[in-house]
């Protein structure tokens, strides 16, 4: 009889979609892509940590119907690879820690009754809604969390009605509804987390700004080399004339002319005229 189960349940398939599509809007879309790649570029160098978005989480072995699809979870404790789902009998029993349902008019019944008490019953240790509409919940982003097996609020820091953030013991995060945009805060760096595409940006205006300051400096350097070497044309030509000054002041004096005629005839001082013998001797 134990043989005949163990192949029973070898031979469950367990699908990992349901053929209906990822998200029923590109604004849900948009924030699943947004919290999965944002908390895995977050969590990148932890190898035991696990971020998914809408796939099938499977929680009684043999059993197929006893699923849940969370719009974001994060797993701690497992190792970070890509999996069809996840099967929680197959993960030594850990669960999902986190999750994050974005609410919409289809979802928002089971978001709200049904599925806060599959995610306690199962040990789900913090559960967050977000509506991006407005329509559905009242604050827009509202979380709980579990204490004695049950569900308790987590406070809300609300500034304005579209304003507000709670923190995530969990992920040691904030999440933020800021204009009623969802982002994700790192408390101990203070900004926000990024997505792929965003950390590239960052990441190309970054050095698009380093490369700018390079040239800067560089076009500095370039004028005042070109400065010092004007300077040094200037001085060489200065003393090149000099040269020649003594040249003519020392023949003129050899030949019998007196001092007071050197400088008349060269237009000079007397004085200038002395300068040049006496740097000439």
């Amino acid at each position: 009889m134990t043989v005949s189960t163990q192949i029973e349940q070898e031979e469950i398939e367990y699908p990992s979609s349901d053929g209906e599509p990822m998200a029923e809007s590109d604004i849900t879309r948009d924030y699943m892509t947004y919290g999965v790649e944002a908390l895995k570029l977050h969590f990148h160098k932890r190898w035991d940590v696990y971020v998914s978005a809408n796939s099938f989480v499977y929680y009684e072995e043999g059993n197929k119907s006893a699923v849940v699809a969370p719009d974001i979870y994060v797993v701690f404790g497992v190792k970070k690879h890509q999996r069809d789902n996840y099967k929680i009998w197959k993960e030594a029993g850990i669960v999902p820690q986190f999750v994050l349902e974005i609410t919409s008019e289809t979802t928002q019944d089971i978001d709200q009754e049904i599925k806060p008490e599959t995610y306690r019953s199962l040990g789900v240790k913090e559960y967050f809604q977000y509506d991006p509409s407005g329509n559905y919940l009242n604050p827009i982003l509202q979380g709980v969390r579990l204490v004695n097996n049950r569900y308790e609020q987590i406070p809300i820091n609300k500034i304005v009605f579209d304003t507000l953030w709670l923190h995530s013991e969990v992920l040691g995060l904030e999440l933020h509804i800021i204009s009623g945009e969802l982002r994700l805060r790192n408390p101990q760096t203070g900004e926000f987390l990024k997505t792929y595409q965003q950390s590239e940006e960052a990441r190309l205006a970054e050095q698009s700004a380093r490369l700018a300051e390079q040239s800067a400096r560089l076009v500095e350097q370039q004028g005042r080399l070109a400065a010092e070497s004007a300077f040094q044309q200037s001085e060489q030509a200065r003393l090149a004339t000099e040269l020649s000054l003594r040249a003519v002041v020392s023949h003129l004096l050899n030949s019998g002319t007196n001092l007071e005629q050197v400088a008349k005839m060269m237009n000079l001082s007397k004085s200038e005229v002395q300068r040049l013998i006496g740097e000439n001797e």
